[in-house]
């Protein structure tokens, strides 16, 4: 996606690079969600043509590209280089060297569960003009209290415009899901025009790098296979999906309009039944087409989750050509070095990504056990 241009946003030509309390804030109400229209132009091989921006891709574009030009990220993002791999899947890999190198290390972690550690690295530590503003509904539309989320530059990011959802710090929340930072997540995917705006979760053991809650949000001139992956429902009534088709088995629970809240509780309820069976697993959250047999490539009608159980690892797999986190499991590939990058193959891809994944067994039972706890 192509940032907007410097630009004084609906706050002024605010530089934030005072303590936290003087954060804009970005309130949003049922208006600026976005819920029709939003869809690739063109035949995906390209980068498409850039869509109008919403208020709120104004608001975190013009932030994030102030905070790259003051020095706050490890490095200087730059175009990076971009094919979709041969195949079916449309597999998109990315040459990003210095997120490689330079990204921070995961924390020494044990457990999916681990407490929170204030005496390791957290979001309490970074500094104010990481901060680009606070995200919040509008008064009266708070499920309990009023929820709300700062939004964090990813100081190693994986494309222009990655944020990190985090919130409030001094709450010292551990990085296991939430409902309410993760409805505030996925309805700023609503409220981007942007198509390739995506929102995700990494659990502890499944490469989250700090334990302290928080979700990415990015964005990515490019469709990806879960979009419009088949599915078949795993219950009679169609509340969860097995996944098929992707990089990847997941589990897919589909929205639209005001069925986003009630997706989201059975995201969370399973990602908690994960977590207490010390399951890891990744969440990818975007526009997509409906559960089933899809419609063509193009017209994503409605907001897909997918839920991924999978091999718990810890610390950093040296000499892979991508570690598998929410985007490599949905499609999108970051590479770490320009030879893997140039003999990547859909199958080396594939393969890779599925040795993280659950035993076959393993998987059927977990399943069943996820079946029974819909609502």
């Amino acid at each position: 996606m192509a940032l907007p241009q410097e630009a004084d946003g609906p706050w002024g030509p605010e530089r934030p690079s005072s303590p936290r309390s003087a954060v804009p804030d970005f309130v949003y109400g049922p208006r600026d969600l976005i819920v029709e229209g939003v869809r690739w132009q063109g035949s995906g091989t390209g980068e498409p043509e850039p869509p109008p921006l919403s208020r709120f891709d104004e608001a975190l574009g013009s932030a994030w590209r102030r905070r790259m030009e003051d020095g706050l990220f490890r490095y200087r993002l730059g175009e990076l280089p971009t094919r979709v791999l041969p195949g079916p899947l449309g597999l998109v890999a990315q040459l990003n060297v210095e997120r490689g190198a330079q990204r921070r290390r995961p924390q020494d972690v044990r457990s999916v569960r681990q407490a929170f550690d204030p005496g390791q690295f957290n979001f309490n530590q970074i500094r104010p003009g990481e901060v680009l503003f606070r995200l919040s509904r509008e008064p009266g539309r708070e499920p309990r209290g009023r929820a709300r989320v700062l939004v964090v530059v990813n100081v190693s990011p994986l494309e222009r415009g990655h944020v990190l959802f985090v919130p409030e710090p001094t709450l010292g929340l551990p990085q296991l899901l939430l409902e309410d930072p993760l409805l505030l997540a996925a309805e700023a995917v609503l409220l981007s025009a942007h198509p390739g705006f995506r929102v995700g979760f990494n659990s502890l053991g499944g490469f989250a790098s700090v334990n302290h809650l928080h979700l990415h949000g990015y964005y990515l001139a490019r469709p990806l296979p879960v979009e419009t992956a088949p599915s078949e429902p795993l219950d009679p009534q169609g509340r969860m999906h097995l996944l098929r088709g992707g990089p990847a088995p997941g589990f897919l629970f589909f929205a639209e309009g005001p069925e986003l809240g009630r997706a989201v509780r059975r995201v969370c309820r399973m990602a908690a039944h994960l977590a207490d069976s010390e399951i890891a697993h990744n969440l990818f959250v975007t526009r997509g087409a409906p559960p089933g047999n899809p419609p063509p490539p193009g017209t994503p009608t409605g907001v897909r989750f997918v839920l991924w159980a999978r091999r718990a690892g810890f610390g950093v797999k040296e000499g892979a050509a991508f570690n598998v986190a929410l985007c490599e499991l949905a499609g999108h590939l970051p590479v770490k070095t320009a030879w893997d990058f140039q003999s990547l193959t859909e199958a080396s891809a594939v393969s890779l990504i599925r040795s993280c994944l659950l035993p076959p067994d393993q998987f059927a039972r977990l399943q069943l056990a996820l079946v029974s706890l819909l609502d």
